[in-house]
């Protein structure tokens, strides 16, 4: 009997683990550029842009609003989301110029990896 119910323990876990494994979503990192107004030099090391952080993002779909989610310090996030066809807005007016919406279709069993650059308006 005792080795039944480990048995079936065992098998709980590792379902458990692969429906983990298994997640549906985005993920990814976004960026702001430019960095600073003016023009920037060719060769310069001087990087162009920058991470987006603690940026709030709105998700929709056909039927509407879905979620939101919030860039980490160094603008990178994960969403978990059912497949299907979604667009993604930035939610606050941090930008003369609308950050997004970029489009992005979620595959069953895959986190889809994006990387999003939104413009800061400087020139």
């Amino acid at each position: 009997m005792v080795g039944i119910v480990l048995v079936l323990l065992v098998a709980c876990v590792a379902l458990g683990q692969s429906n983990r494994d298994m997640t549906t979503g985005i993920e990814g990192v976004i960026t702001v550029s430019p960095t600073r107004p003016g023009p920037i030099r060719a060769g310069s090391d001087t990087p162009n842009a920058a991470p987006l952080p603690n940026a709030t993002f709105r998700v929709t779909s056909n039927e509407g609003s879905v979620t939101t989610f919030t860039t980490d310090t160094q603008g990178h996030f994960r969403v978990p989301l059912k497949p299907g066809h979604y667009s993604v807005l930035l939610a606050e007016n941090r930008f003369p110029r609308p950050c997004g919406p970029f489009e992005i279709d979620v595959e069953a069993g895959k986190m889809t990896e994006v990387e999003w650059r939104c413009d800061s308006g400087m020139r």
